[in-house]
C-alpha cells in the first residue's frame, strides 16, 4: 500500500508539481494545504503517513527568513523526520520520502553536514555527540541516543520521531552493538565519558 502524503506549500504551482512528482513515484497524495493553519486541519482530517511542509512559508513558526540550518534544527527537534531543500533533484526527493516512510531520517546533503556538525559539538554546551561516537552511528541512531540522553522512554522517542516503538527498539539495539555496550545506561555512560574527554 503506497504511503499517503499531505503537501503544504503556499505556491499552487509548487503543490501541483510535487503532487505530480510524488504520484509518479508511487505515493498517494491525499491532500494539499496552502498554510500552517489549513495543514493542521487537513492533517487531522486525512491522517497522512507523511506531511511535506514548506518551512519557508510565511506564518510557519515565524522562521521564514532564517538560514537553512536554523530552520532545520528546530523542526527536527519538534519531531520532523527530515529536512529537504527544494533544489534537490525530483528523484532524490521521492527517494528521501520513501526512506522517511520506512523510518529513516532524510536530510539534504549540505544541511545534513552542517546539522551533524552542530549535533556533534552541541554548540559548545557539552550536550552534543563527540566525533568518535557520531562516526560509528547513523543519523537516526544519533537522534535516538540524544533522546535517550534526555531521559525519554521508547514510547516517547517513537512519538517524537514519528516512528514505531519497534523501530526505536531496533535503533537502540543497533547503537548498543555499535558502541560495544549492553544497555542504555552503559550507552549514556559511554557518551558522558566521550564528552568529558
Amino acid at each position: 500500500m503506497p504511503s499517503t502524503i499531505l503537501i503544504v506549500d503556499d505556491h499552487p504551482l509548487t503543490r501541483e508539481a510535487l503532487s505530480s512528482l510524488l504520484r509518479a513515484h508511487g505515493f498517494d497524495v491525499v491532500g494539499c494545504a496552502s498554510d500552517g493553519a489549513e495543514a493542521v486541519v487537513e492533517a487531522g482530517r486525512l491522517q497522512p503517513d507523511l506531511v511535506l511542509l514548506d518551512l519557508s512559508m510565511p506564518g510557519v513558526d515565524g522562521i521564514s527568513a532564517l538560514p537553512k540550518l536554523r530552520e532545520a534544527a528546530p523542526a527536527i527537534r519538534a519531531g520532523a523526520a527530515g529536512y529537504l531543500l527544494k533544489t534537490e533533484p525530483p528523484e532524490k526527493i521521492a527517494a528521501f520520502l520513501d526512506g522517511v516512510a520506512n523510518g529513516e531520517a532524510a536530510l539534504s546533503g549540505a544541511v545534513a553536514r552542517r546539522l551533524l556538525d552542530q549535533v556533534r559539538t552541541g554548540n559548545g554546551r557539552g550536550s552534543g555527540v563527540p566525533d568518535a561516537i557520531a562516526a560509528a552511528l547513523s543519523a537516526r541512531e544519533v537522534e535516538v541516543l540524544l533522546l535517550l540522553d534526555d531521559h525519554l522512554g521508547t514510547d516517547e522517542i517513537a512519538k517524537r520521531l514519528f516512528i514505531s516503538e519497534h523501530t526505536v527498539r531496533s535503533h537502540v539495539k543497533s547503537l548498543l552493538r555499535k558502541l560495544g555496550v549492553s544497555s542504555r545506561r552503559e550507552a549514556l555512560e559511554h557518551l558522558a565519558v566521550a564528552r568529558a574527554a
